[in-house]
């Protein structure tokens, strides 16, 4: 429709402004010939008129008779008789109307009374002499157009509804649990964006539900350890009660506890708590007593200490003792060199807290897959020697959920180095 209308005010421009005046100029100029031929016929010798009539109707397709206007019918004519019409008005001063009568070949003619100063005249014109057919322009121009925007809007409307319609049947898979493929980033700018969006959401579902089955599966596979332990436990106190056995259930079960209570910090999230100024050298120095024992001690380094106010900012210090302290476990479990280092630095307008150990370290392709949930290079699983193996993957979402950059990495002489990099947004006077 709006193609539509668009070629119609071009067509109405175009007609206004170079077509009419065109078509004036033309019709003045017939009109002038019409009436000179008159005159010049009534001004001639009868002798000569023959000859000039043959050459006015070979030459201009005009005739001019002495006769009387031909029977014919005044009706509905082309425009651009109406046009000569005026033209004649103009040039005489009186109303004209052509009349439409057959010719000679029975080819319709258009005849016109001109006055001379003698007598009138009949002055006619073939109709094919005007070849213009401004109308049937008009409508072949106004047909093709349609066919044109009809054909436009047809492979518009597939090459937008096609990666639409796929669109709609990805997330209907999504919604039925499924995993859909992909969907191609090409096409229009929006639907680029719109594929793009729908990609990295498909994505994120696709890692949660990942996330979820393995999660269900470490704690099934977790759990059945201690279970085991604990019913063997029962059924030997059935017959020979004795305190050790009560602490191996006593034991089993703070196991059991903790590991559903890290799986519920990991399943819940992580929700933002307020900043507040936290004085990170007396921080750490905090969390190394608190980790500290007779086999290990973790010494507390400040590099930046030097700054004014370097180891000073505003922070979530819950998230931030959660982190550091997950981190710090990991390292005292499977680090038999001591000491471990707690350290605070200051790069570039950053804040880099670290925890370095000595201990066996972590191969280089398996760092990443470590900060997935219930993943350890301990093959035993033993609680004592890896732990739950949800630390890692805990810190990773406290450091998404507020910006900050975990890294782990080796440490030039043996062990490994883990580094939370955060700004350092300074605290307000």
């Amino acid at each position: 429709a709006a193609f539509l209308a668009m070629e119609l005010l071009a067509l109405a421009l175009f007609v206004g402004l170079a077509m009419r005046p065109l078509a004036q100029r033309a019709a003045d100029d017939l009109a002038g010939l019409m009436v000179l031929s008159a005159q010049t016929w009534a001004e001639l010798p009868p002798t000569t008129r023959p000859a000039f009539e043959v050459a006015l109707r070979s030459q201009h397709s005009l005739r001019v008779t002495p006769d009387a206007m031909p029977d014919g019918v005044d009706e509905w004519h082309p425009p651009f008789f109406y046009l000569l019409e005026a033209a004649l008005e103009r040039r005489l001063g009186q109303t004209f109307h052509l009349v439409r009568a057959p010719g000679d070949g029975g080819e319709p003619w258009y005849w016109a009374h001109v006055p001379t100063g003698t007598q009138p005249l009949v002055v006619g014109l073939p109709a094919e002499r005007i070849s213009s057919q401004p109308l049937l322009a008009v409508g072949m121009a106004l047909v093709a157009g349609l066919l044109v925007a009809v054909g436009l809007a047809v492979w518009l409307a597939r090459k937008v509804l096609k990666p639409v319609a796929r669109l709609g049947q990805a997330a209907a898979r999504i919604g039925q649990g499924e995993t859909p493929d992909l969907l191609p980033e090409d096409g229009p700018l929006e639907l680029a964006q719109l594929s793009q969006q729908f990609n990295q959401m498909a994505t994120q579902v696709r890692d949660l539900m990942a996330a979820r089955t393995q999660l269900l599966a470490g704690v099934s596979h977790d759990l059945r350890t201690p279970l085991a332990r604990m019913r063997l436990a029962l059924e030997l106190l059935k017959t020979q009660p004795s305190a050790s056995l009560l602490e191996r259930l006593e034991r089993d079960v703070e196991r059991m506890d903790q590991l559903i209570a890290n799986v519920l910090d990991l399943a819940r999230g992580v929700s933002l708590e307020p900043v507040r100024s936290v004085d990170i050298g007396a921080l750490l120095h905090e969390l190394a007593r608190d980790h500290s024992t007779a086999a290990c001690q973790v010494q507390v380094r400040l590099a930046a200490a030097g700054a004014p106010d370097a180891c000073v900012a505003s922070l979530p210090e819950l998230s931030l003792r959660r982190a550091l302290g997950n981190l710090l476990d990991n390292a005292l479990r499977h680090a038999p060199v001591c000491p471990v280092e707690l350290v605070c630095e200051l790069v570039t307008g950053e804040l880099r807290l670290g925890v370095l150990d000595r201990g066996p370290g972590i191969p280089a392709g398996q760092i990443e897959a470590m900060f997935q949930p219930f993943q350890r290079l301990d093959t035993s699983r033993s609680p004592a020697t890896g732990g739950t193996g949800l630390g890692l993957a805990i810190v990773r979402e406290l450091a998404r959920a507020h910006g900050w950059r975990i890294t782990l990495s080796a440490r030039e002489g043996g062990g490994m180095q883990a580094w939370l990099a955060m700004p350092q947004n300074l605290p307000q006077p």
